[in-house]
């Protein structure tokens, strides 16, 4: 059986969802690679190839029009595309600069207005390609990048948490940042973390996002009332990795795609 063919992408990011793959192991990584062949990894190789791909992991936001045609590509070619990370799944920490109308200016001064350092709002990639699946995370949790890669090898749909860090800090028996008087995002989370930020004492910033349809309101009067936050403060509270403000729904148009004869046999679509 052939291996399945899987690339590496990155856009508007740190790059340090790609990096975070080394910290897998080798004998873990080696392991994976037992089941896949990596044909595009700007990180580690220089090989790049035009062939069709089994899955595709994008990283990073979508944060200028001239990258949709690169996206689109990346669709056309691929059978399975991954929003890799929390700017490619939600806008993620970029999305910041969406409620700074200067932000260019105040990070670059005069050279704000030279061409290659123009952008506009920075917005999830699904914005621009229809995307299959997401891992959410800053960084991303490399359990879950496994588990993920395994549903997929298994023709599995990956399964991501809809319930709060909240649920996580229950399970693993940690006091609440509320009940210290701490304030924390952990009630809106997303959870699949494991929830180490309240263990460690630290506030969730909810890096892997929110839960659909969350409660905003509520959390801001949480955060107000039981947290101690001024009411600026806990209005604006959600907007270090949930601020892209934009539908994560598919475009009204979908971009072609492929189907992957490998992923087919071993059970994918």
């Amino acid at each position: 059986m052939k291996k399945v063919k899987v690339a590496f992408f990155d856009f508007t990011s740190c790059e340090g969802c790609q990096i975070e793959l080394t910290n897998l192991g080798e004998a873990v990584f080696m392991g994976l690679l037992d089941h896949i062949e990596i044909v595009e990894f700007r990180e580690v190789m220089k090989e790049r190839t035009a062939e069709p791909i089994d899955i595709a992991f994008i990283e990073g936001s979508f944060s200028r029009e001239s990258d949709r045609a690169r996206l689109q590509e990346i669709r056309r070619r691929a059978a399975i595309v991954v929003a890799y990370g929390s700017c490619a799944a939600i806008g993620g920490i970029n999305a910041l600069k969406n409620h700074q109308p200067d932000c260019g200016e105040f990070v670059y001064g005069p050279a704000a207005r030279m061409p290659h350092l123009a952008s506009e709002a920075a917005k999830p990639i699904s914005e621009a390609i229809e995307v299959d699946h997401k891992i959410y995370g800053c960084p991303v949790s490399m359990g879950e990048f496994v588990r993920v890669v395994s549903d997929l090898l298994h023709g599995k749909t990956p399964t991501i948490p809809d319930y709060s860090v909240c649920v996580e800090c229950k399970m693993n028996e940690t006091i609440c940042r509320y009940a210290v008087g701490d304030h924390c995002l952990g009630p809106l989370a997303r959870a699949g973390c494991g929830a180490p930020c309240p263990a460690d004492g630290v506030p969730c910033e909810a890096c892997r996002g929110l839960v659909d349809q969350p409660n905003l309101a509520s959390l801001e009067k949480g955060l107000r009332e039981k947290g101690g936050l001024p009411a600026e403060r806990a209005a604006a509270k959600t907007r270090m990795f949930a601020s892209a403000g934009c539908s994560t729904e598919p475009p009204a148009t979908a971009e072609p795609r492929r189907s992957s004869p490998e992923m087919q046999a071993s059970g994918g679509g």
